[in-house]
């Protein structure tokens, strides 16, 4: 590379990255609220899929011209369309370990106000206020069920089948149980159901701990590679020179899906694989509460 080709690459990076600086500066900076895990199909064609694929087309365009690989560029641009599913574990454990604290600092609250012999939907429309802010959404829609005279029952099923969770479904279970039969032991249940709650949290932290090392042990991978890789294309065009025919380019695919494919098998081995859920909709807990021959007889 000449040096008025390698300047003007710096000064084109520099205005980049001036422009960037400018439009945080006139937007401002403000940090994303946590949200609830996305399902793979709204990571791969949500809004925000939608951002990345035209990122990954202009990235696509930029190694294009600097290599003219048309290899490189598409695994550039796949690099970047895809990184939530290749390094989004994190994020999405810690939404997991987040929620799943939510559900036991509210299963605690129910819990204290059903002690104080307050009745279950009230106890519910109590812990609303003092409810983490994970949980606000689906415990209002809940409390609007309730008010518009939807039976208890379902409405909890409702809750159970927004928050998705098996752990949620434990507590939900619970309280389907009472709201029907309207027996003694709710507390002692719903402290037992608390306490297992804080227990998992605890181990899945420890686990994720072992989770991260492999994690970053991918980025570091993928990072210092292609920064060796883009350095060596774009200031060493001499000793890249065999990719640039047919052949060297069929080599490079080879070469890339087998870097791929153990990339993959890394953030395989440190994916999040949550509990199963045993409460599979409202419309089959509804028809479980009415054919069990004990349950049907309590109104």
């Amino acid at each position: 590379m000449s040096p008025t080709m390698f300047t003007g690459l710096a000064l084109g990076l520099a205005l980049g990255g001036s422009v960037l600086l400018l439009v945080t500066a006139l937007m401002g900076w403000k940090p994303r609220a946590a949200r609830p895990q996305r399902r793979r199909g709204e990571v791969l064609w949500g809004s925000e899929a939608r951002r990345r694929a035209a990122l990954a087309v202009a990235a696509a365009l930029v190694v294009a011209v600097l290599t003219r690989w048309p290899v490189a560029a598409g695994a550039a641009a796949g690099v970047i369309y895809l990184w939530p599913t290749m390094f989004g574990g994190g994020r999405a454990a810690a939404g997991q370990i987040e929620r799943l604290e939510a559900l036991a600092t509210w299963t605690e609250s129910l819990r204290d106000s059903i002690a104080g012999s307050v009745g279950l939907e009230e106890a519910i429309r109590h812990s609303l206020h003092a409810a983490p802010p994970v949980l606000v959404p689906a415990l209002e829609r809940l409390d609007g069920r309730v008010r518009v005279q939807i039976p208890l029952p379902q409405a909890l099923a409702g809750f159970a089948e927004e928050f998705k969770d098996a752990s949620a479904d434990l507590v939900v279970a619970a309280l389907i149980l009472n709201s029907r039969l309207r027996g003694p032991g709710l507390v002692a249940t719903l402290s037992s159901l608390a306490s297992a709650a804080r227990e998992e949290i605890d181990m899945r932290r420890r686990i994720e701990e072992g989770r991260k090392a492999l994690r970053r042990a991918a980025l570091i991978i993928v990072t210092v590679t292609g920064l060796f890789a883009a350095g060596v294309a774009v200031f060493s065009r001499d000793y890249v020179a065999p990719y640039s025919s047919p052949a060297g380019q069929l080599m490079l695919a080879l070469v890339l899906s087998v870097f791929a494919a153990g990339l993959m098998w890394i953030r395989a081995a440190a994916n999040v694989h949550p509990p199963e859920r045993f409460l599979v909709g409202v419309d089959q807990v509804d028809h479980a509460l009415h054919g069990h021959p004990t349950l049907g007889r309590v109104r």
